[in-house]
């Protein structure tokens, strides 16, 4: 009788190494811009320490500080109840206009990865457009004591985008739709309410879920910047805090011909990033 054959052994699964992300620290003295870029392109998200002084951080406060007083509890789930949010910081804040909005390192970064180009033929001749970034919204987020964290979501979710799984090799300006920059206006931390950021979150595929054991919390000294691609995942961390205030200053960038979320007297190209 011929011998039964064997069945070879099951193939070992093979699986990729999960590629390793990091949020890295730029001075914001010493920062070039084309690192940035790089960084946000690998990981996402970078730190800018001192990109703020001491004496502009006050005066933004005094700018914005009585429109944060009169606000009331945030109604919905999207924000814990114990937010404060003022919008239309651009038109309130000179200090904050000039010193966030239009520093040139968050305006060179916004204009290298959110910049479009189109070309387009008119008749016999190719036309080419540009389409730069425009500032989207401007913000001031007070959260106290108690705030429960907030759900780990993607900003670019109000453009309906939907992204292909890449490598930060494959990445190439024009994947993302915005871009976020966080100030701190004071120290924030892991316990106060940081902002916790899921590193490397921009390359996958956009039905992929968060996952809450990735996160990174952009713990922050007063005037250090947090910035991030839209396409991340992030979210606010809980307050635990009995007496801490999380003071944040936030400005969000898209490119140029997307509508803006809201209407602020200055938001318009030709002075935005």
């Amino acid at each position: 009788m011929a011998p039964s054959a064997v069945s070879p052994p099951d193939s070992p699964i093979v699986k990729k190494p999960k590629p390793q992300f990091t949020v890295e620290e730029f001075d914001s003295a010493t920062a070039k811009v084309e690192d940035l870029i790089d960084s946000l392109i690998h990981n996402g998200g970078c730190i800018i320490r001192n990109l703020l002084t001491t004496e502009e951080l006050a005066q933004i406060e005094r700018d914005t500080r009585p429109y944060i007083e009169d606000d009331f509890a945030w109604e919905g789930e999207f924000f814990p109840k114990e937010t404060r949010r003022v919008l239309g910081l651009a038109a309130k804040s000179p200090t904050y206009l000039k010193r966030i909005c239009l520093h040139p390192l968050f305006k060179a970064v916004c204009d290298a990865i959110l910049t479009s180009k189109f070309e387009y033929w008119v008749g016999d001749k190719l036309e080419t457009s540009y389409s730069r970034p425009q500032l989207n919204s401007t913000s001031v987020f007070s959260i106290g004591p108690g705030a429960r964290a907030q759900g780990l979501h993607r900003d670019d979710m109000i453009h309906h985008t939907f992204l292909p799984e890449i490598t930060a090799e494959e990445y190439k300006p024009g994947r993302d739709t915005a871009i976020g920059c966080f100030v701190a206006g004071k120290k924030t931390t892991r316990a106060n309410g940081a902002t916790r950021f899921v590193p490397g979150s921009h390359l996958q595929l956009t039905s992929t879920p968060p996952v809450e054991e990735e996160a990174f919390y952009a713990e922050l000294e007063p005037g250090d910047a947090f910035i991030m691609l839209a396409s991340c995942y992030h979210g606010g961390s809980a307050n635990t805090t009995e007496d801490e205030e999380r003071l944040v200053y936030g400005t969000f960038v898209t490119k140029g011909m997307l509508r803006q979320v809201y209407r602020d007297p200055f938001s318009i190209a030709h002075i935005a990033c």
